[in-house]
């Protein structure tokens, strides 16, 4: 499956990004707690080259906690810094400017051994469509600046934000990379939200979120649609699952497509608790 997108005004967001890579510190990269890879821009390294980043792993509050922690170490393995914030409720919020001092601590001596004055850190906010951008930018700033929404790609102009006296934000627009072939990759954004439906096949993501939740989740499965054992297959489980919610066609047979939205919707809506799908064991960064 090879899933192609880049509408103009990403690629647009793409080249006024690297245009004002200049005029900034150090990046935010904002991304999915429950996804940190599968919500990276592929292409991220190849845009900022060198410049400093901290990761703000956001949704933190749905992800996996143990699985958070993982990624969090995974990060600094790789010399990175990465924090868990949930910008909905503002946690972690205070942990970000003295974060970013500490990235940027050997720059901010040179400039003072140049005789340089202290000034407010310039951050770039960068991250995919959804992922929570414009709820941080507001909560940072404490008051509403940033336009907010549940589709993706509300975000569409650059502005600067300024938070007190040591931070300013330059926002950017979601930049979703111009293609993946990695199908995996495309089921996660869809079940986090971060992509529109109609972009794959409804049934296709609620089976790979099955199949994730029957290898790693399996107890809360079987609690969620109180099946006494999971079944072998996946379309055994599917029709065992639709049994389950009397979701039935007219001929008495299980009707697939609304039992894979409200698997979907399940999954969202956090029924099954806390859930991290990529683990830093079996992703390379």
């Amino acid at each position: 499956m090879t899933i192609q997108w880049f509408p103009g005004h990403m690629a647009k967001a793409r080249r006024e990004v690297t245009e004002k890579l200049k005029l900034v510190d150090i990046i935010f990269e904002l991304v999915d707690a429950r996804i940190p890879i599968s919500s990276s821009n592929p292409m991220l390294k190849e845009i900022i080259q060198q410049k400093p980043r901290l990761i703000l792993l956001n949704k933190a509050d749905i992800a996996d906690r143990q699985l958070t922690e993982k990624w969090i170490a995974h990060y600094a393995k790789q010399g990175l810094t990465a924090l868990a914030v949930n910008s909905q409720a503002g946690k972690g919020m205070n942990q970000i400017i003295k974060a970013s001092e500490e990235v940027l601590k050997e720059k901010r001596l040179r400039d003072k051994a140049k005789g340089l004055r202290p000034r407010a850190i310039k951050a770039m906010i960068i991250g995919i469509p959804n992922v929570g951008k414009s709820t941080l930018i507001n909560r940072l700033a404490k008051r509403n600046i940033a336009k907010t929404g549940n589709m993706p790609g509300v975000t569409k102009a650059q502005q600067w934000i300024k938070v007190g006296k040591e931070l300013e934000l330059l926002d950017t627009p979601g930049i979703l990379w111009p293609k993946f072939e990695d199908p995996e990759t495309g089921y996660k954004l869809a079940l986090t939200g971060a992509i529109k439906d109609t972009l794959l096949n409804m049934q296709d993501i609620a089976e790979f979120g099955l199949e994730f939740l029957s290898s790693h989740y399996p107890g809360r499965l079987i609690d969620q649609y109180k099946i006494a054992e999971l079944p072998t297959d996946l379309l055994s489980l599917f029709n065992v699952i639709a049994v389950s919610m009397g979701h039935l066609t007219n001929e008495n047979e299980p009707d697939y497509e609304k039992t894979a939205e409200k698997i979907v919707r399940d999954i969202r809506l956090q029924k099954f608790g806390n859930l991290s799908l990529d683990d830093p064991e079996s992703v390379e960064i």
